[in-house]
């Protein structure tokens, strides 16, 4: 039997026999680590110890020190969880219960689930884990599968699908249940330190909305309670910082059933933080030499056709026929850019090209997918395409990468990045997907960026760099984005001419420094509460009289805070009342103005965090806004005192 040889996160190789698995490969490295193994990481998927390596892989061990130990122990407590519904409800079928970010669901049909049943199925997972029972991986013939599976449809098809030509196929035993699945999973149910069941809600099968509507449970799971009650309280904290919930309380934005899913209207006060953050976005742009166009909302699907949308996005697109021509909302915006890179003439004098549209885009989310301003089926991005010489990509996605981080510097965001590589429906040829990727690992190392990869999650026509927002609660969300693209210059047949007078290729990059307006606008209403920075802030200064006699000049004051966005609150309230209503409504700051400031020609000045400071000049406190506005400043001292 020959060696083959893999290659450990260290960079160095390791050769092992050809039939040897993930805990073959541990063993070689040493017997401790043999012994600790639980999965292993093979080319960024996790996967089961006792699966095959192949030539070249790139091998991580997972131990329980490794972050991904946490998602296999997820995936067994979304078994335990389905041991513990058969248990009470045999007639339920299972369909399939992946581990997620926060813990873990499993989609079950056949039976009738209530908020109110998950008492007592969450009392019958702890005496499964009580137990202790060992987590066996199991192997048997594809018909023994189907036969074990006469009764439930789910599984057929995954046998059918998912696990096509795959013979034997694997299943995980605990006591006297079992179930179809890949694992990874942890030894035995008694690993599972804390667990709890969150909430239920519907899933269509294959989140198809045209397929079977599902019963889905959340819930997740531990290593120790005291992880699950810090989970808990942190889940409390999302819940009360929820957009949605605040988004209506400060009435930024609404989705209501009669205009359609997924499509948000913005209020005049959620309208006024998306202008400023489109404002901010253009003057990086323009002062980093991009150009602004405009694309419209719908085009022949002859031109989805030729950048290769049709056939590789067409099932999220919204296709209308018109006249018998058939239309697509615009999925993206960068056919549009290409196009009007196409309509000129370019010398190698004129790139790079930098175009950039804040460009309303349309993709059909499933029903049950949208939330909010999360996932919507429209949706705003702040997209940038440049067109550059080859020898230049490094250059120009440094440069990119540098206002990324510029701009998320004035929202005290944490960032994660990674490198996404070539999915399994992708356009192009090896070449070009290996030159693409090279390229972009070669600007993250040289540039020193701690980055991961995400094998497999590159956009269908090149590879990208990935950012992801880490909010106040230590939630991802997925953000900016810079992508390489070798496949639309060829399919749009895109030039310059070079220096030879030959005609070149140039190279797509896109990018776009929020990722979309409605993921950065929720976001944003989360991390900060709804107490938006100055520069955002819908309402920036109220200012309050504390009386009807002191009217008049609460209007001059406001005059005098001229390029600002202040009112004055001129309802019959007593002033305790009117801050109360400021501070409810998360104003920056507050102006108390009575007889006494009138007459000496001051305000009294209250901030949010209810500091005061009274004999304030008008005109002083008027340069500390401006200041404060133009540095973006996300916690200024108070009247830089």
């Amino acid at each position: 039997m020959s060696d083959i040889t893999v290659v450990l996160p260290d960079g160095s190789e390791l050769s092992v026999p050809e039939d040897a698995t993930v805990e073959d490969a541990a063993y070689e490295i040493g017997p401790g680590l043999g012994d600790d193994t639980v999965a292993g990481v093979v080319d960024g998927e996790l996967v089961a110890k006792e699966d095959e390596l192949h030539d070249g892989a790139q091998l991580e061990i997972v131990t329980d020190q490794s972050d991904e130990y946490l998602d296999v122990l997820r995936h067994s407590a979304a078994h335990v969880f389905a041991q513990a519904l058969q248990r009470i409800h045999p007639e339920a079928k299972l369909t399939i219960g992946p581990p997620t970010e926060d813990g873990f669901y499993y989609d079950v049909a056949d039976v009738d689930l209530e908020e109110s049943d998950l008492e007592a199925i969450e009392a019958e997972m702890a005496e499964i884990v009580e137990a202790d029972y060992e987590i066996e991986r199991v192997k048997r013939s594809r018909e023994e599968a189907f036969e074990q599976y006469a009764d439930n449809r789910f599984k057929r098809e995954i046998l059918e699908e998912e696990a096509a030509g795959q013979d034997p196929v694997s299943f995980y035993r605990q006591d006297d249940w079992e179930d179809l699945c890949q694992g990874p999973h942890v030894e035995s149910t008694g690993e599972i330190g804390a667990v709890e069941l969150l909430n239920i809600s519907s899933a269509y099968w294959r989140g198809d909305e045209d397929n079977e509507t599902l019963t889905r449970v959340y819930g997740t799971a531990f290593e120790s309670e005291s992880d699950l009650e810090e989970f808990l309280q942190m889940r409390e904290e999302a819940k009360e910082r929820d957009h949605r919930r605040i988004g209506q309380e400060m009435d930024l934005f609404s989705v209501p059933d009669v205009t359609g899913p997924g499509l948000p209207l913005y209020h005049p006060a959620g309208k006024t933080i998306l202008q400023e953050l489109e404002n901010y976005v253009n003057e990086l742009n323009r002062e980093a030499g991009y150009e602004q166009v405009e694309t419209p909302h719908l085009f022949r699907t002859e031109l989805w056709k030729q950048s290769g949308h049709y056939d590789n996005y067409r099932d999220d697109m919204f296709l209308l026929d018109v006249n018998d021509e058939e239309y697509g909302l615009k999925p993206m915006n960068c056919p549009g850019h290409a196009t009007i890179f196409d309509q000129s003439s370019w010398s190698y004098r004129d790139l790079p090209i930098r175009y950039f549209e804040n460009g309303k885009v349309y993709r059909k989310e499933q029903r049950g997918e949208l939330s909010g301003l999360s996932r919507t089926w429209a949706f705003t991005i702040d997209d940038g395409h440049l067109f550059v010489k080859p020898e230049d990509i490094e250059r120009e996605v440094r440069e990119i990468m540098e206002l990324i981080f510029e701009l998320i510097g004035h929202f005290d965001l944490e960032v994660e990045v990674d490198l996404a590589t070539r999915p399994e429906k992708s356009v192009g040829g090896d070449e070009i997907w290996e030159s693409a990727e090279e390229q972009l690992r070669e600007v993250l190392d040289s540039g020193g960026y701690d980055y991961g990869i995400e094998a497999g999650d590159g956009a269908f026509y090149g590879p990208k760099i990935d950012f992801s927002f880490r909010d106040a609660l230590g939630r991802s969300w997925d953000g900016p984005t810079v992508q390489l693209d070798f496949n639309m210059p060829e399919r749009f047949d895109l030039t310059y001419t070079g220096e030879d007078n030959e005609e070149h290729r140039p190279v797509m990059i896109h990018r776009a420094l929020y990722g979309s307006y409605e993921r950065i606008f929720m976001v944003l209403i989360e991390h900060f509460d709804g107490q938006f920075p100055l520069w955002l802030a819908p309402e920036q200064v109220r200012i309050l009289p504390v009386s009807d006699d002191a009217l008049g000049y609460a209007h001059r004051v406001k005059n005098e805070l001229d390029g600002f966005r202040v009112e004055v609150e001129d309802r019959d309230w007593t002033v305790g009342r009117k801050i109360r209503e400021a501070h409810d409504d998360r104003l920056p700051y507050m102006i108390i103005v009575g007889s006494d400031e009138e007459e000496a020609g001051t305000i009294s000045v209250r901030d949010r965090f209810e500091r005061e400071a009274d004999g304030v000049d008008p005109e002083a406190f008027r340069e500390h806004l401006k200041a404060e506005r133009d540095e973006k400043r996300i916690e200024p001292d108070f009247l830089d005192e």
